[in-house]
């Protein structure tokens, strides 16, 4: 369903998070290979339990809880009908008790996978907004966007624990292996700033992503960015608090749950709302009536 090229800057990303790592490999510990494969193997285990385990880390964060379909009708067909659309299994659908309008969807594969709304988005969409954001959640679920997000998770780690190791272990003081002290003070606080950057662009990119194939999905852009300018406003209105566990979570939610005031710009895992909404009246060749 891709008819757009943020496929090729996902990976590219991804090229430019690996180039990090290397980096701060050779920085903290010269042409050592160990520390190198030891942060991975780390990395690697702790983002593939999370990865595993998502769907219900995400769902116990959020408090939400599984709706059948007499509590739910309307979502129940729509993800019904756009899962069919798309030949793919139905997911589970859970709906979180609180007034923040979101949604997300998790899950490690489409057999795999839930899709959440909060009460606070049903309270506020019509059914045709309601579906192009369940269209969004949906691709993000045939897109394998939570195994990209844990990929880029994973090797935003490994400079974490490289800094830690050479902080701890000495790492830099072997003159052989061409690290310094200095360079493992430096690679510790600016490495994972540097990584965490890259990983929120991919983050982005996936959006993106997502806002375009959902909006082919549903066959109906401006339903989507209908959706996207009253969650802005709903946003706004009821943020989230910027607890830790709500933290993990934000970025697999459709839009920023946090205060304008609580995250940055440039520290959003989420693009600015009026550039996808822009992108999406692009897609249906026509402004979104206002």
């Amino acid at each position: 369903m891709h008819r757009h090229h943020n496929g090729l800057k996902t990976a590219m990303l991804f090229g430019l998070l690996g180039g990090v790592v290397l980096l701060a490999s050779y920085l903290l510990f010269g042409r050592s290979l160990g520390a190198l494969t030891i942060g991975l193997v780390i990395a690697l285990v702790v983002n593939l339990i999370s990865y595993w385990f998502s769907d219900s880390v995400a769902i116990r964060a959020m408090r939400a809880r599984p709706v059948t379909e007499a509590e739910q009708p309307t979502m129940h067909r729509i993800v019904r009908e756009l899962s069919a659309r798309a030949g793919q299994p139905m997911p589970r659908l859970y709906v979180s008790p609180t007034a923040a309008p979101n949604a997300f969807a998790t899950g490690r594969n489409p057999e795999h996978a839930a899709v959440c709304c909060t009460e606070g988005i049903l309270a506020i969409l019509d059914e045709r907004e309601l579906r192009g954001v369940l269209g969004h959640e949906l691709m993000h679920v045939y897109n394998r966007d939570i195994l990209t997000s844990s990929i880029a998770a994973a090797m935003s780690s490994v400079i974490t624990y490289l800094a830690y190791a050479a902080m701890l272990f000495g790492g830099g003081n072997d003159r052989d292996r061409g690290g310094s002290p200095i360079g493992a003070l430096l690679m510790l606080v600016l490495g994972p700033l540097a990584a965490g950057l890259v990983q929120m662009a991919i983050s982005r990119t996936r959006e993106y992503d997502a806002d375009e194939d959902g909006a082919t999905l549903t066959d109906d852009p401006l339903a989507l960015a209908s959706a996207l300018a009253k969650l802005e406003r709903g946003v706004q209105a009821r943020p989230l608090a910027p607890e830790p566990q709500l933290q993990s979570a934000s970025h697999l939610m459709i839009a920023n749950p946090f205060s304008a005031r609580d995250v940055g710009r440039l520290f959003s895992t989420h693009p600015p709302m009026q550039q996808r909404i822009a992108r999406l009246e692009a897609m249906a060749g026509r402004p979104l009536s206002r």
